[in-house]
């Protein structure tokens, strides 16, 4: 018969070592618990300080090139004191589906900004501004121009005239800021301005900058080799610009300009004459012809004092690259609007003929 272990008996000791193990699992199953608790209240603290902001807030312009990735563009505004945290910035970004909705362009922040306030500035669009298109045609002058933009911006032609006339408009070496004048430096093409508050300093100073942006890329040094400066390459154009009417004609004109001019002989271009027309009716008189201006070119040698139209690229092209040649005279042909050329003034006075001048 089987008994039973009297009062006292020490239990087996494998049994205390059970007990024992069992106790230290259970306080580190515990102490694992408190700390992964610990730690996500740390982490989620962490997170949000990120979110939040605080300190001075210093202005910071803010350039996003186009193409530039929304993690690039995380790490600039953190590199530059904007954002908090970049790594917690990166992960909201993906986490909201962001990335591709941050806008490039020039954004005006400040440093210590919260993540929220600079994903709106970056992700919403602009206010859409009312606009104007301005179209200015290849050899408009300036009265032409002023009207235009009268009657699309609704700037009175004598706002125009008087901001034209302030003296104070240069584009080096282009434009000097002795010129008489900004004609022909109005470069002509279609724009946009806002409906409200554009002034005429800001046309003039926009189309003059346009003339700036297309002058980048043309052949300036051959100025010098053709002996003028580029004030006068941009009156030559002019004249081209006012005198073609085929495309490929225009280096022709230029080179017979260049000709007459390298010979000493008087340009006779009509064109110059009627920009200070006497009786300005588009036509000109016998009367006109002996009127004794300095944009008369018939009478007086040289160029005339400034340019007489706004050139376009082909025209400013043309007197940069005129074509070699040995004609000295050219004559209106046909309603297709071509030229005859001429090298004497008899084979001229033949052409003059047949053209019905």
């Amino acid at each position: 018969m089987q008994g039973t272990a009297p009062q006292g008996t020490d239990v087996p000791a494998g049994r205390h070592r059970s007990v024992r193990r069992r106790g230290w699992g259970l306080s580190i199953l515990l102490l694992l618990v408190v700390l992964i608790a610990a730690g996500g209240v740390a982490a989620a603290r962490y997170y949000d300080w990120c979110r939040e902001a605080s300190g001075p807030r210093e202005p910071v312009t803010f350039e996003v090139e186009r193409g530039t990735s929304g993690s690039e563009i995380v790490d600039s505004l953190h590199e530059r004191g904007v954002l908090r945290c970049a790594l917690v910035s990166r992960w909201e970004l993906r986490r909201r589906s962001l990335e591709d909705e941050l806008r490039s362009g020039s954004f005006e922040l400040t440093t210590n900004m919260k993540l929220d306030q600079v994903l709106v500035v970056l992700t919403t669009p602009p206010e859409q501004v009312p606009t104007v298109r301005l179209t200015i045609p290849e050899g408009y002058r300036l009265t032409q121009i002023a009207e235009r933009v009268r009657e699309e911006l609704r700037i009175s032609s004598e706002q125009f005239n008087r901001a034209v006339a302030k003296g104070d408009w240069s584009l080096p070496p282009y434009l000097p800021d002795d010129a008489e004048s900004v004609e022909g430096f109005l470069f002509p093409e279609t724009y946009e301005f806002r409906a409200e508050g554009t002034t005429a300093d800001d046309v003039i100073d926009r189309l003059i900058d346009q003339f700036g942006a297309v002058a980048e890329d043309l052949p300036w040094d051959n100025a010098e080799a053709l002996g003028v400066m580029p004030y006068e390459v941009v009156t030559i154009a002019s004249m081209i610009e006012e005198e073609a009417r085929v495309a490929e004609e225009r280096p022709v004109i230029a080179g017979v300009i260049y000709n007459r001019l390298e010979s000493g002989m008087t340009l006779g271009i009509d064109a110059t004459l009627l920009y200070d027309d006497p009786t300005p009716d588009g036509q000109l008189s016998f009367s006109d012809l002996e009127y004794d201006s300095p944009y008369n070119t018939r009478i007086h040698g040289g160029l005339p004092p400034t340019p007489i139209s706004s050139p376009g690229l082909a025209s400013l092209q043309a007197a940069l690259e005129p074509a070699e040649t040995e004609f000295f005279f050219y004559v209106l042909c046909g309603e297709d609007g071509h030229h005859e050329f001429a090298v004497t003034n008899a084979e001229h006075e033949q052409n003059r003929a047949r053209c019905g001048e």
